[in-house]
């Protein structure tokens, strides 16, 4: 179970690190639409896991090898805003969140199910 504060350096690099996306996101993997989805980070908090949502885009391992060339910038960045929040900065792995594509997937087949009367109406 983490601690409280595992969870509120989390959160302040979830929120923190959306804005470094939002605002330097453009230059480095162009039109893609990419969101934070989790960030946990180890004990010791030396160590932290950003799992990234990519709408938008069809390579979106592409998308995250750009984030990842581009490491050392972001987390500079990231150090700018949260530095007064951690003593130091975690080191980052991005990994890449397919939560949100599933559930459309299983959307779908529901969908297309219930137009071929595959399924009853709820009532």
């Amino acid at each position: 179970m983490a601690s409280i504060r595992q969870r509120q350096t989390e959160e302040v690099i979830r929120r923190h690190f959306g804005s470094v996306l939002l605002t330097e996101g453009r230059n480095i993997y162009g039109d893609a639409f990419v969101t934070v989805t989790k960030v946990m980070v180890t004990p010791d908090i030396s160590l932290c896991k950003i799992y990234l949502s990519v709408y938008n885009s069809e390579d979106k391992v592409g998308v995250l090898d750009s984030i990842n060339e581009n490491l050392h910038h972001l987390k500079k960045n990231l150090a700018q805003r949260i530095r007064k929040h951690v003593r130091r900065i975690p080191d980052i792995s991005f990994f890449l969140d397919d939560l949100v594509d599933e559930m459309y997937k299983v959307d779908k087949l529901l969908t297309d199910m219930r137009n071929q009367g595959l399924m009853g109406e709820e009532e």
